[in-house]
């Protein structure tokens, strides 16, 4: 009974965590309320500073790549108790964008910044519609089964764990691009875009083209039909 607990009450705090983490990641791209955000008072030289955050998206994007091997989540459900495998993944997922939210360095240098009310109130309006578009689209799916709190309930209450069905291979694949293309308006609705802010978009997009042509590329031979496969958009 005390193991089914702890796993239950391990993955709401694991889904609260990463809600936490997507709540700072809107301050953080937007430099908004946030203590520290993308384009914060510069640290060092750019050189140094774009070193450093190259080498954490890096860091980021090869845990991310790592999560979705399937050697390594052979051997990770070896490792986790399977009720906890998903909420682990999402913990391990807020903790990499923690840590590069914690080790970012701005730059100093302007690429473009909106000097006109105008202006501004139309990238922020764009950057808004590229949040709203990923919320949206992320609550179509069933949440507590994306990010773990169902199989672990499921497990606190001794019930089998049942895979559930999103829908038609074309409802995935519309779901994924709604998804992508909501994340390249957050990323290039830049109010400010400074040399890291740049390197950061670049970065996030290029990882997106390859995980899309990645996944199309499995789907022409089977397309995934449940939850879990538009729930990798978050690892």
């Amino acid at each position: 009974m005390f193991a089914r607990v702890a796993i239950f009450v391990y993955g709401l705090v694991s889904c609260a965590i990463f809600f936490g983490t997507i709540l700072y990641a809107i301050g953080f791209t937007g430099n908004l309320v946030v203590p520290k955000s993308i384009d914060s008072a510069p640290e060092g030289s750019i050189a140094d500073a774009l070193l450093i955050d190259i080498a954490v998206l890096s860091l980021l994007g090869f845990q991310h790549s790592l999560m979705a091997r399937e050697w390594f989540q052979s051997f990770w459900i070896r490792v986790v108790p399977k009720p906890a495998v998903r909420s682990t993944y999402v913990l391990s997922s807020s903790l990499g964008l923690l840590l590069l939210f914690w080790q970012w360095r701005p730059t100093s240098g302007v690429i473009w910044d909106p000097e006109t009310t105008a202006a501004r109130a139309a990238v922020y309006a764009l950057f808004a519609f590229g949040w709203g578009t990923v919320l949206v689209f992320t609550f179509m799916i069933d949440l507590f089964d994306c990010f773990g709190v169902r199989q672990a309930y499921l497990y606190l209450r001794l019930r089998e764990y049942t895979p559930i069905v999103f829908g038609t291979p074309g409802q995935c694949q519309y779901l994924r691009h709604s998804l992508n293309v909501g994340w390249v308006f957050v990323l290039w609705s830049a109010s400010t875009m400074t040399p890291a802010h740049l390197v950061f978009a670049i970065a996030a997009t290029g990882y997106l083209l390859v995980q899309s042509n990645s996944r199309s590329a499995t789907s022409s031979n089977s397309m995934p039909r449940q939850t879990s496969a538009v729930a990798s958009e978050y690892r």
